[in-house]
C-alpha cells in the first residue's frame, strides 16, 4: 500500500515564504515551457496596450525573463524603448536606464546587471518581478522594498504588471501599509488580475 504526502503549507512568515518559493521556482523541471507560455501571454497582453516606454528588469533567483518579448515588442515600432532598473543605495529607490540588446552592461550596487551610460529613461508600463502575489495585485517580492518606494514617489506612476508563475498565488497573502498593488498580474496560463477600469 502506497499513499502521497500533502503538499507542504506554505509558511506565513514572508522570509520562509520567501525562501520556499524561490526554490520551487529554481526547482521547476518544467520552467521553460512555463516561461515560454508567460512569454506568448505577455506579447498578447501587449497589444492591447499602446505605451512606448516599458520598464522591466534583469532576471535573477529563476525569475521569468521578460527581454526577449520585450525587444520583439519594440521591432514593431521603432519609437517603442525599453528600460532595466537601476538601484540608489543611498535612497533605495529604483531609477531607469534604457536598455537595448548589445547594450554595455555593469553591475550594479547589488551585482545585478544595468545598463552602462544610458539615457535615463521614465516607463509609462512598468513589469516587476514577482515571487509571489496574492489577491487584488499585493505582491510578495524580495523584501527590499524597492519597488514600493519608487512607486510611491514616481509621478506619473506607471501602469504596474506583475509577472509570476502561477504556482506563487497565496490566497490569503494580504497587503502592508507600505505596499503599492499592481494594476495587473499575468502567469503562464493567462491574466490572473488586472485592476477593473
Amino acid at each position: 500500500m502506497s499513499f502521497t504526502l500533502p503538499p507542504l503549507e506554505p509558511s506565513r512568515d514572508k522570509k520562509t515564504l520567501r525562501r520556499q518559493l524561490q526554490a520551487e521556482r529554481q526547482s521547476l523541471i518544467d520552467r521553460h515551457q512555463r516561461a515560454m507560455h508567460l512569454q506568448e501571454v505577455l506579447r498578447v497582453w501587449l497589444m492591447g496596450r499602446d505605451d512606448k516606454a516599458i520598464g522591466a528588469y534583469w532576471p535573477i533567483k529563476g525569475e521569468f525573463d521578460a527581454l526577449p518579448a520585450l525587444y520583439r515588442w519594440t521591432e514593431a515600432d521603432e519609437e517603442r524603448c525599453i528600460g532595466l532598473p537601476v538601484i540608489d543605495k543611498g535612497t533605495k529607490q529604483l531609477r531607469f536606464q534604457m536598455w537595448f540588446p548589445g547594450c554595455e552592461m555593469e553591475d550594479d550596487a547589488y551585482g545585478i546587471p544595468k545598463p552602462k551610460d544610458t539615457p535615463v529613461f521614465h516607463p509609462t508600463l512598468l513589469l516587476v518581478p514577482c515571487v509571489g502575489y496574492g489577491p487584488g495585485g499585493v505582491r510578495l517580492g524580495y523584501g527590499g522594498g524597492f519597488y514600493d518606494r519608487t512607486l510611491a514617489t514616481l509621478e506619473p506612476r506607471p501602469y504596474t504588471v506583475g509577472l509570476a508563475y502561477s504556482f506563487g498565488f497565496l490566497p490569503w497573502l494580504t497587503a502592508e501599509p507600505h505596499d503599492v498593488p499592481l494594476d495587473a498580474v499575468l502567469t503562464e496560463e493567462g491574466v490572473a488580475w488586472q485592476r477593473p477600469d
